[in-house]
Parts: structure tokens; sequence; C-alpha cells
């Protein structure tokens, strides 16, 4: 064990928030790199699996669970919605069994956050702050799709006021939007895939998620010594200070990062340090899912075919309506998140068979048994 100099150890406790600012920001670093090279990796597996499986769609109840399946396995709704927004500027997927597939994107896509989580698995109280975090992106995403697909199935409401949408915006044209978080990540992630070359995409995964496991432990750590420094009360009087503004973070961060998946598993770690509460997160998740829909939307508008501009107004709509739906009634989701958090803590299997059950059991059984 290494014996640090009393002069160090003076200088490091004097300005112990400054080292743990530093460490914070490297390891979020590392944190969103994990998750791009993790997306990278998945892609690798299964781009090709998620377009097939996407071709094969006929019933918009199925096409739900295809969304699923797709986005669990590349880990990004994006990706998913530029994939059926493109089939349906081609003429390979129609407007009423595409808009079934962005729902379930909208559930696939929870699947970042609880790997977000489990880092916390063994710290019981943590764990169940972060694992409540993370479920209650997942819980209002499935109950808006319960209360929205029949009737979406029944009137197709959300693909005739997308297509209203879709008139005033046809002739717009397309912009091209960079993420600066994937500017600063994309070197490194191309460097990693150059050195392990294409044949081993597991490599890679293994890889990401050890940075991802390492990065969130040393931001949790991290994140503590600034709550002693009152950071908590920096969030709380600024940017989560109320509902309105915790959406606005979320949407404008969403619409930077291009990824509900990075900003929502960024709040997971906060959580768990007990930085934030589920009623600051929940306003913030309802804006991410809102600006998630943007890569969409511009990929529609690049292709300048109305079914596709109608499809990707459908998400944002669809998004909008479960704001509409869940924000005055937030205290649903939140209950139903904490009560699932509380039953995970005492049973380490339920939050595993979860995942395994709702993102990938469930959809292949209902794929391909129906």
């Amino acid at each position: 064990m290494t014996i640090l100099p009393e002069g160090v150890k003076y200088f490091y406790n004097k300005h112990k928030n400054l080292f743990a600012g530093l460490q914070l920001i490297l390891f979020l670093y590392l944190f969103m790199f994990s998750l791009d090279l993790m997306g990278a990796s998945l892609k690798m597996f299964g781009k090709d699996f998620a377009n097939t499986l996407i071709e094969t769609t006929t019933n918009p109840f199925i096409g739900l669970f295809i969304g699923i399946l797709a986005t669990s396995v590349i880990q990004s709704s994006s990706s998913t919605t530029s994939i059926v927004v493109g089939m349906v500027a081609a003429g390979a997927l129609n407007i009423e069994n595409a808009i079934p597939i962005v729902m379930g994107a909208n559930i696939g896509t929870s699947v970042t956050t609880f790997l977000a989580a489990f880092p916390q698995i063994n710290r019981g109280a943590e764990f169940k702050r972060a694992f409540a975090a993370a479920t209650v992106h997942d819980f209002f995403n499935i109950m808006s799709v319960i209360l929205l697909l029949p009737l979406q199935i029944n009137t197709n409401f959300l693909g005739i006021s997308a297509g209203y949408l879709g008139e005033k915006f046809q002739n717009v044209g397309g912009l091209t939007f960079l993420s600066p978080v994937k500017a600063m990540t994309k070197p490194l992630v191309l460097l990693i895939k150059d050195l392990v070359g294409p044949d081993l995409p597991w490599l890679m995964l293994i890889i990401a998620l050890g940075f991802l496991f390492a990065s969130l432990k040393y931001m949790v750590d991290s994140l503590k010594i600034l709550v002693v420094s009152k950071a908590k009360s920096w969030f709380d009087k600024i940017l989560f200070k109320t509902s309105l503004r915790s959406f606005l973070v979320g949407l404008i961060l969403t619409v930077m990062v291009q990824s509900s998946s990075i900003t929502v598993s960024l709040m997971v770690p906060m959580a768990g340090a007990g930085i934030l509460t589920l009623f600051q997160i929940f306003p913030y998740t309802l804006g991410a899912n809102i600006g998630t829909t943007v890569t969409a939307i511009l990929a529609a508008l690049i292709t300048g075919n109305p079914a596709a501009i109608v499809v990707a107004f459908s998400h944002s709509l669809f998004n909008i309506c479960g704001l509409i739906i869940w924000w005055p009634l937030k205290k649903i989701p939140i209950f139903i998140a904490q009560r699932f958090a509380e039953l995970s803590t005492k049973n380490k299997l339920i939050p595993v068979g979860f995942v395994v059950f709702t993102f990938f059991l469930m959809p292949i059984l209902v794929i391909y048994l129906f």
C-alpha cells in the first residue's frame, strides 16, 4: 500500500472538490464513450438482423414487439426509427405498420438505463434509487403504449395528425446536426474498432462493458464527494429547480447528444448517489423522450418522402401524447418504479429477469409464435 507524503495529502484534502470534479469529467467522458462503443459493437452484431426483422412485419401489434426487440439489440431508438423512416420512404413498409414499431423502439431504448443501474446492484440503498430512476422511464413508455396503441390501431390518430404536420414541413428540407458527444467519442471508438477489427464485435462489447461499469463506479464516488460539498444544492436550485426546467434540460441535452439512452442513463448514477429524486428525474426523461425524435425527423426531411415524414412526426406526437397523459399523473409511474425497485433490492434475480423477459424473451416469443 502506497503512503502519500503529508504535503500531497494536505493538498488533496484542501482541493478535494476540484479533484472530484476532474475525476467526474474524466469518467463522464469514459461513460459516454462506453455507451457509444457498446452501440457500435451491437450494431455490428445486429443491424442486419434489425433490418430483416423490421421488413417482416405485417401486423401492427407484432410491429410493437419488433420495435422493442430491434432497439434492444442495437440499443438505439434513433437508429431503429431512422431504419423505419428509410423503409417507409423506399415503400418497403406502410405507415400503419411503421408507427407501432416506433412505439416499441421507445420501450426498447430503456434497456441501456437498466445497464447503468446494475453496477450498483450490491449497494442496497444506492441500487434502489438508481433502479427506480431506470424503471420510471420504462414504465412511462409501457403505460403510454398500453393506452395509445389500441387507439392508434383503431383510429390511426397519430398517422392523421402527423400527416397534417407533414404537409406543412414537406418542403422544408433536412438539416445535418453534429452531436458534440459523438464528435468527442468517435475518434476513440474508431481507434478501438480498428484495433479490434470487424470480426470481433464481441471483444468490443466486452471492452465497452468494462469501461461502462468502471466509469459508473467512479462517477458515483465523485458525485458523493460533490454532494457533500453542496453540489446537490446546485442541481436543486439551478438545473432541476422546477419540473419545467428539468423537462427543458432533458429536451435540450438529448437534442444535442442525439441519444436519449445516454442522457437518461446519465441520471441513473446521480439518482443512486442521492443527488436527484424521481420527481426531478421524471420530467427530465419526458424531455429526453421528445428530444430523441429529432434525429428521425431530420432523416425524414432529408428524404423528402411524405410517408417517411409522417412516421417521424408520429414518433414525436406519440411522446407528446404520453407527456400530456402522464405528467399530471406522474405519481403513478413514480410509485410503480419505487415499489418495483424495493422488490428488486430484496431479490436480485427480479431485475435481471425483468430485463431479459421484457426486452428479449417476450418479444421473441410474440414475434415467432404469432
